[in-house]
């Protein structure tokens, strides 16, 4: 699972990143304070199983407090994009091309206005941030267009002459983009292309089918940050309204790292996705470090229920990519070491009892007898699909 920080430079991305690996990474408020791109592990959340069975799980990855799992995932923050990154602007091909591996995107977007298009310092709420939403489609779109071009006529012509099937031979010569069959037929009745020579394609037709791979490939979730800026607020709201296809999520990335950092020296006890926080020894707090959190409480979690962070992350996982939480595990729920569900993996929309098979271990999949699953008792079989926070164990032969 590989997810992908975007957006134009002082928007927040680093302190999003920071926020949400702990990892000490460089933020400013100037442009392209990341040169090389960060990459960190975070953490998903879900409802832990353990509590099902009355038991505190040992996570071989991640971590698990109060009953809620944390599962890794890998970010990456990239510099910041700016107007004309398609053509080289800010060295925008070489970040654009770091962005291929992700899975998803997330677009911190400066809800508050307070940056022009080149990420650039200015007044709270002179700026409309809808223009960054319109700029990373508009740069997004064009670097898919030009991979596209780039090879087309060539490409096309082969397929003319030697009359190879069209949504095979783009499937596979553009599989680097994660483009696969199903989407390609999918695109290509949508634009009515199925029955239209190859080499009567239009330029139009390139970029609207590009544009449409783009969407399938790399998903993006809109992270509405600094929404604690006075005006951010109605800024959020409006864009909510022009961009109803995005999913849109208030949040403050500096609130969130400042929660964790508390909690990680032992000031408070915070829970990453949580509406609050407890202050452990408030003797220990300064005067600006009580405002602070006093601040945090009453207009970020009082407000929005939580800073976002964990949400973001959420919803790009779960909800944009549909994946889903596995546990392997047997009527003991422990290891041969005595650990309590080491394990819990994400997996995509659809992955089957055999699939997961596979995915433990190759053996387990060419061996497949049949799964149990152990919350029901019930023996599945092979093609038996999975839902979230399933507890499956792997029968096979020897």
């Amino acid at each position: 699972m590989f997810i992908g920080l975007v957006g134009k430079p002082s928007a927040g991305k680093s302190t999003f990143f920071k926020a949400a690996t702990l990892m000490n990474v460089e933020t400013a408020n100037y442009p392209f304070t990341t040169i090389r791109p960060n990459s960190g592990v975070s953490f998903v959340r879900i409802e832990c199983v353990d509590r099902d069975f009355r038991k505190q799980c040992n996570p071989r990855e991640g971590y698990c407090r109060e009953g809620m799992r944390y599962i890794p995932v890998q970010l990456l923050d990239v510099a910041g994009l700016v107007p004309g990154a398609h053509e080289g602007k800010g060295m925008g091909n070489q970040f654009l091309s770091d962005l291929n591996q992700a899975d998803v995107l997330i677009h911190i977007v400066d809800i508050s206005g307070g940056l022009n298009d080149k990420g650039e310092p200015v007044a709270a709420g002179s700026y409309d941030p809808a223009n960054d939403i319109k700029f990373l489609e508009y740069e997004l779109d064009m670097w898919y267009y030009q991979i596209f071009e780039k090879v087309w006529r060539r490409f096309s012509y082969t397929i003319n002459q030697t009359r190879e099937d069209a949504i095979k031979a783009i499937a596979k010569q553009f599989s680097g983009l994660r483009v696969t069959e199903d989407i390609v037929k999918a695109v290509l009745k949508k634009f009515e292309l199925m029955e239209k020579p190859i080499l009567t394609w239009t330029d139009a037709d390139l970029k609207n089918i590009t544009k449409e791979f783009r969407k399938e490939t790399k998903p993006i979730i809109i992270a509405a940050n600094k929404i604690d800026v006075p005006g951010a607020g109605e800024n959020y709201e409006r864009v909510k309204k022009q961009f109803p296809e995005y999913r849109i999520v208030p949040c403050s990335a500096e609130s969130e790292l400042a929660l964790k950092e508390a909690d990680k020296h032992g000031l408070i006890e915070y829970l990453p996705g949580n509406k609050d926080f407890r202050v452990m020894d408030e003797s220990r707090l300064s005067d600006s470090q009580k405002k602070a959190l006093d601040f945090i409480k009453k207009n970020i979690l009082g407000k929005h229920g939580s800073t976002g962070v964990q949400g973001v992350l959420n919803t790009a996982v779960f909800d944009l990519l549909g994946y889903i939480a596995i546990y392997p595990a047997g009527d003991k729920l422990e290891d041969s070491k005595g650990n309590v569900l080491p394990d819990c993996f994400l997996l995509p929309p659809g992955t089957t009892a055999l699939g997961f098979a596979y995915h433990l271990h190759t053996d387990l999949g060419n061996n497949f007898i049949r799964a149990v699953d152990i919350k029901t008792k019930q023996s599945v079989k092979k093609d038996h699909p999975l839902k979230h926070r399933d507890m499956i164990e792997i029968i096979h032969s020897k």
